[in-house]
Order: structure tokens, then C-alpha cells, then sequence
């Protein structure tokens, strides 16, 4: 999750991931931070995040793309 919060904070250091679960309904995240996240993800973990997996579910807070990096990694 470290990893994770630090690729997080890179984009918008001001934003407190541990407690925000409104992402992206609140706009804290737009569509160029999801790929710029999702082009670290794919490095840094070594998965593969598909079109399917691309929902505000999995990236309204840290705690649901962690889950979501897990789910790819098992």
C-alpha cells in the first residue's frame, strides 16, 4: 500500500488518500491522473489493468485500487 500511496501522492500531494474515498466523484482525480496511475501501476506491480477494470469503483479511494491491484496480482 505504501507503494501505492506514493505513486498516489506524486500526482497531488495535498489530497489525504488514507481517509478520501471520493476520488473521483469529486474530481480529484481526472482521466489523465487514472492513466498516469494506471501507467505506475502496470511498472511498479507488474499487472495489467484492463478497460473492464477502468471504473470509478476501483478508483474512488486508495483502499479500493489496492484491492484492485491484489485481485490482479493473485
Amino acid at each position: 500500500m505504501d507503494e501505492l500511496l506514493l505513486i498516489l501522492r506524486g500526482l497531488h500531494p495535498d489530497v489525504d488518500y488514507e481517509s478520501c474515498e471520493t476520488l473521483i466523484e469529486d474530481g480529484l482525480l481526472d482521466s489523465f491522473d487514472i492513466v498516469a496511475i494506471i501507467a505506475e501501476i502496470s511498472e511498479k506491480f507488474d499487472v495489467t489493468i484492463t478497460a473492464d477494470e477502468i471504473i470509478p469503483e476501483n478508483f474512488n479511494s486508495a483502499r479500493a485500487l489496492f484491492a484492485l491491484v491484489e485481485r490482479l496480482m493473485d
